[in-house]
């Protein structure tokens, strides 16, 4: 019986299933935060013609490190939104500002994998202080 429940867990079905939800998550993080396909390119390690499938409705590349990525963008922007009160203007303008505890512009920090971990977890700390 726990096999047949851990194969269901991990059906192609289901992975489709998750890609599919992670690329409209991307979607809607790059279209509130302004990212521009060669941005998303850069932070999830994929080229800027598979942005561009992933905009037009396909799936995410899952499992893998792009979807491993994509979550963390996800991540940053979820915490982001708390921070703000859903405010999109004031997500952005932070999001492009320089930013002194993280040494740099966030939007610049996430294109490597470094700052892509730094930024999400400065981002969650300071939601754990709400």
């Amino acid at each position: 019986m726990m096999k047949a429940a851990a194969a269901r867990k991990h059906s192609p079905s289901a992975d489709e299933d998750r890609a599919r939800v992670l690329a409209r998550a991307v979607h809607g993080v790059a279209d509130h935060l302004g990212l521009t396909n060669r941005e998303i390119s850069a932070i999830l390690g994929i080229s800027e013609s598979s942005v561009t499938r992933l905009r037009q409705g396909r799936a995410m590349p899952y499992p893998g490190k792009e979807a491993e990525f994509a979550a963390l963008l996800v991540r940053l922007y979820r915490s982001l939104d708390t921070l703000v009160g859903g405010d999109t203007r004031k997500a952005t303008a932070w999001f492009r500002a320089p930013n002194a505890h993280l040494n740099g512009i966030p939007a610049e920090r996430i294109r490597t994998i470094e700052g892509l971990v730094d930024v999400v977890q400065y981002l969650d700390a300071m939601r754990g202080k709400l």
